[in-house]
């Protein structure tokens, strides 16, 4: 816990936890008992469940291929050891030490910041309405799996005629866009409501609603399945993967290091903001998960562990989707390749590799013409760069794989199972971003959690209804690119100045080694000091450089062409866009203004539900009372039959 044994820190403002200066005193009564995790294993479950997500299937595989392969896995380790670990292990620390959700903690430090937390709340609610569209998409997915020819196999047809739209494009992209969608060709077009996806969208939100009723307790049930079912699934595919011709292609593509990538800065910005993002940095339910736990557990080693597991999680995640994509790569190009030389009735076409084609093409067959068709290159490697990012490789590129497997139902429903689980277990973690603080904070709300709950879940429902438009889509990707990115990035950075520089770097050390009864590396007071603002400095100018240089764009489909194209944002989108960043931001400025307008009156912030409550937990908390003598002297204890603190009186804030 933080305590006052040293003096304060130049910049620690006029009040701080032990001394908070405004002269007015109130006795406070701490709670007797919090909510606490049944277990370790619960807890662990919990934080890999949330850290590991949808972005570490379709994002990563995307950017380590796009990005020079083993160079841009190397990149990635060497800033996940020198900026991830540590910013994970300081919200680890912070949760844990003075048991409170965001909000709590940074008003703990001082009261100026207690808008870091809101802000936290702020996205993680703005991250909760579109990340639960996705929830929603995978369970149309999935109903649509059980079927033993599955409707994205083939291009229907109107009469005798297959529908233009399908063969233009695929059977998978004609289901995606015109069927589970139902996409309009711009942002502009806005639809009427898709009222499947209106249904998917209520049992996502009806499923986070049951698995967060009873908090933790709840919650922590769920994990055993909800974090264990991806390993399992993504162990079946990847067994399954390295055993279909063209997986070594797969992966070799992937992971062939191209160490030139590394002077682009563009690389190093993009490397950073998965880090940022698959550890779940700055949303505040690091926080909320970590404030549940007993006082003595080790956080420094779960620091390590969890995020170990989330960069093999990637790992393991990029061999499964590469392997798949090698294989349809190459029956894709193989079956390329039969049809060019059949129009051209040349002989062995069955024996021919694709590399005896490919030097067929450059050096005879692109010269040729032929009337009605026209002879193409059938690269294994452009088929490897088509549908790999995000929604196009979940719903697109991996759908069209699976056709191709024997008994491609069962994979289909294990495949969209394991992204329903992972979307789940991340949502948990984004709804405890936003419910503990505010619970935390607010007596009322903790004292109707259940109706809170299910408010919450009401109206995430309600707002959701704007993505479930033929337009939803855009409005989803536009949520995804604008309304987390750059408020976290902030938040992040006002979060290690207020430890490192506000508390002091020094003083959170010393709390740390009374908390875990272990001295911690001293490394961590650089790294918090200088080597992680600095970066996180470098990303946020990276990232709004990027923003000023390129206007924002979307990527749309054009039903006429049956293609995707890239068009600019009108201006009233990107003034959405503007005011979702502006808004998830403004609480920082906004509590630090509230806070010096209270100074300025004489009042002092109210900050009684915001201190330590004792964590019941099955394990113990045993931490020695002497540890909390600084925050404790001349206040008056109350003592359970156990010896362990009942409640504290404290006369002077």
């Amino acid at each position: 816990m933080m305590t006052s044994e040293k003096p304060p820190l130049p910049g620690d403002g006029q009040r701080d936890e032990a001394d908070l200066g405004s002269g007015v005193e109130q006795a406070v009564t701490l709670e007797t008992a919090r909510d606490g995790w049944d277990s370790k294993v619960e807890y662990f479950l919990a934080q890999v469940g949330f850290s590991v997500g949808l972005g570490n299937v379709w994002r990563f595989p995307y950017l380590c291929h796009q990005n020079g392969g083993g160079a841009f896995i190397l990149l990635y380790v060497v800033l996940m050891a020198l900026v991830g670990v540590p910013l994970f292990f300081l919200e680890l620390a912070a949760g844990q030490s003075i048991r409170q959700g965001s909000i709590g903690v940074w008003r703990h430090i001082s009261p100026k910041l207690v808008g870091i937390g809101y802000s936290s709340c702020v996205v993680c609610f703005f991250v909760a309405l579109y990340y639960n569209v996705i929830i929603g998409w995978s369970i149309f997915y999935l109903g649509n799996s059980f079927q033993y020819t599955l409707p994205w196999e083939k291009c229907p047809t109107e009469g005798n005629i297959t529908v233009k739209e399908c063969a233009a494009s695929s059977p998978t992209s004609y289901f995606w866009y015109r069927k589970a969608l139902d996409i309009t060709d711009s942002i502009n077009e806005t639809g009427e409501f898709n009222f499947i996806i209106t249904g998917c969208l209520l049992a996502a939100w009806f499923i986070v609603c049951l698995g967060m009723y009873k908090g933790i307790k709840s919650t922590g049930k769920v994990m055993y399945f909800s974090s264990v079912f991806p390993y399992v699934v993504l162990l079946c595919f990847l067994i399954r993967g390295v055993t279909l011709d063209g997986a070594s292609e797969g992966i070799k593509f992937m992971f062939y290091p191209r160490l030139e990538i590394w002077a682009d800065v563009q690389v190093w910005r993009q490397a950073a903001t998965q880090v940022f993002f698959a550890l779940g940095l700055g949303f505040g339910s690091v926080i909320a998960y970590s404030s549940y736990n007993p006082r003595n557990n080790n956080c420094h080693r779960d620091a390590f562990t969890v995020s170990a597991v989330n960069f093999l999680t990637s790992v393991l995640a990029s061999l499964v989707v590469f392997a798949v994509l090698g294989f349809r790569a190459k029956t894709i190009a193989t079956n390329c390749v039969k049809r060019n030389l059949k129009a051209i009735n040349a002989s062995n076409v069955e024996n021919l590799t694709l590399n005896e084609y490919e030097h067929w093409y450059r050096s005879e067959g692109q010269h040729l013409k032929i009337p009605d068709y026209n002879i193409t290159a059938c690269s294994l490697e452009e088929e490897l760069k088509q549908g790999v990012e995000g929604t196009g490789l979940a719903f697109i590129a991996f759908t069209e794989a699976m056709t191709l497997f024997p008994w491609s139902p069962f994979w289909s429903v294990l495949f969209f199972l394991m992204l329903l689980n992972l979307g789940l277990s991340t949502m948990f973690g984004t709804m405890a971003g936003i419910l503990t603080p505010l619970t935390d904070t607010f007596k009322t709300l903790r004292n109707h959690k259940l109706i809170f709950t299910v408010c919450s879940c009401a109206l995430g429902f309600l707002i959701g209804l704007m993505f479930t438009q033929r337009c939803g889509n855009y409005f989803v990707a536009m949520f995804d690119d604008y309304s987390a990115t750059l408020p976290l990035i902030i938040v992040v950075i006002f979060q290690t100045f207020s430890v490192a520089w506000v508390y002091g770097a020094d003083r959170f050390l010393e709390d740390l080694r009374q908390m875990l009864n272990r001295p911690v590396p001293v490394v961590y007071k650089y790294l918090w000091k200088y080597v992680c603002p600095v970066a996180m400095l470098g990303l946020l100018g990276a990232s709004l450089l990027k923003m000023i240089l390129n206007r924002p764009t979307y990527t749309a489909w054009n039903r006429e062409k049956a293609s995707k194209e890239d068009l600019p944002y009108p201006g009233w989108a990107l003034a959405v866009l503007s005011t979702l960043i502006i808004v998830a931001f403004l609480p920082v400025p906004i509590g630090y203004l509230h806070s010096l307008l209270l100074d300025r009156l004489g009042q002092s912030p109210a900050d009684t539900e915001a201190r330590y409550e004792p964590c019941a937990t099955t394990d113990t908390d045993l931490t020695p009372l002497d540890t909390l003598h600084p925050l404790l002297e001349g206040n008056h204890l109350s003592h359970s039959p156990n010896g362990h603190i009942e409640s504290v009186q404290s006369s002077v804030l």
